[in-house]
């Protein structure tokens, strides 16, 4: 095995444990806080999916004309795209958000029906939080599968490392409970026809629940184990030179 390898493989959380200090902690605080913030999009992506809702619904209220604010949300996205391919950064979240919305304007436009722009984002939600219950369930938690690759850790978690395993399945049951609570309030309205209500509330709910999960999520991890990286086989596999 090369130096590198050796230098980056632990084989016992508990002696990563032992050699933390106040300053160690601090370092683990804040590589897991931009750990979370990373792996769903930052403050910049959470904002891409957020913004379109709200000028859908202020163009309705200005217009009441389904077509002009869902073309409104459209060119929203599509000036985000534009902004981060000329930066040169990921478009995943921003591509994700104009998918969304995309369907969303399709429907309503078909229909004529205002609310109906806010129905693919509800059922997502709601098969969003199908699939991380069962995630954790069949002990797969959704938030280590997100995470690990980002830590270094990939999936190390789930055989070599118990105790992350169990954070990792807290934190995907945390983002269950707060993200199943937006289609719970949300699809009465839209069943409603309360168009106005719902719009709002959809924006209210968009980036604060984020928060709260995320903010859970890095709680959590806190008090785990520390990960244990990964090692690439090439290099688990190489023989020292003789």
């Amino acid at each position: 095995m090369s130096n590198e390898a050796e230098a980056i493989r632990v084989t016992d959380p508990q002696q990563q444990h032992d050699r933390q200090g106040s300053g160690y902690e601090r370092d683990a605080s804040k590589e897991a806080a931009e750990t979370v913030l990373k792996a769903f999009g930052g403050i910049r992506g959470m904002v891409d999916m957020t913004l379109p809702g709200l000028v859908f619904i202020v163009a309705f209220n200005i217009t009441h004309k389904v077509p002009v604010a869902a073309w409104s949300a459209l060119a929203l996205c599509a000036v985000f795209v534009v902004v981060r391919l000329a930066r040169r950064e990921t478009i995943q979240h921003a591509f994700s958000g104009v998918f969304g919305v995309a369907i969303g304007a399709w429907i309503s436009m078909k229909t004529g029906k205002a609310e109906d722009f806010y129905l693919p984002g509800l059922l997502w939600n709601v098969g969003y939080c199908v699939a991380l219950a069962i995630s954790a369930l069949v002990r797969w938690p959704m938030i280590g599968l997100m995470l690990g690759p980002i830590t270094g850790e990939m999936f190390t978690w789930r055989k070599e490392n118990p105790g992350r395993l169990a954070a990792y399945t807290r934190a995907t049951w945390a983002w269950v409970l707060i993200m199943g609570l937006k289609p719970l309030i949300l699809f009465p309205l839209y069943f409603t026809h309360n168009v106005n209500l719902l719009g709002w509330l959809k924006v209210a709910l968009g980036i604060p629940p984020l928060l709260l999960a995320m903010y859970v999520t890095w709680q959590i991890l806190l008090k785990a184990p520390p990960p244990i990286k990964a090692v690439l086989d090439d290099e688990d596999e190489q023989e020292p030179q003789k």
